[in-house]
């Protein structure tokens, strides 16, 4: 019995404790770094640029090697589209963005501003995944400055 116990816990243990946590953990540990979380997304939006420029360089070739390299940038842009939406959802929209009454209109405003700002964010990397525009890379880069206008580096 113990035995047949520990053949189908393990695997289910593994499973349920394999995910990452890209952006941080959703534990009140109070330990934020939100500007390294910025710059992360600013570093992820220069690997999205690349790719882009990568992208249109390997378009027009057709040997294997180029086609092999087109797809991979082509999956990188997308990984790291992917991550920038995931840090502002899960790191900035649930964990510092608290909600504010109404009738506390400076509080309300910023919390308005905050939430455009992150919504700006999210729309632009999805954009950078719908195309290959340069365009779409500088309003992703754009909207993750009006974000970090939120959130400047620590003064140490």
């Amino acid at each position: 019995m113990h035995r047949t116990l520990i053949l189908f816990a393990l695997p289910l243990l593994c499973v349920a404790f394999s995910h990452e946590a890209f952006a941080h953990c959703q534990v009140p540990c109070g330990i934020y770094d939100d500007h390294a979380r910025i710059h992360a997304m600013e570093e992820d939006t220069a690997t999205i640029g690349k790719a882009v420029a990568n992208i249109d360089a390997l378009s027009g070739l057709t040997d294997a090697k180029s086609k092999n390299q087109l797809i991979r940038w082509v999956q990188a842009k997308e990984k790291h589209a992917s991550h920038i939406i995931q840090v502002t959802a899960e790191y900035f929209l649930t964990q510092k963005i608290k909600p504010a009454k109404q009738d506390d209109r400076k509080a309300w405003k910023t919390y308005v501003d905050r939430l455009v700002a992150c919504h700006a964010v999210m729309r632009a990397a999805m954009k950078t995944k719908q195309s290959v525009s340069t365009g779409n890379v500088s309003s992703l880069r754009q909207a993750i400055d009006d974000l970090g206008a939120f959130y400047p580096p620590a003064k140490k």
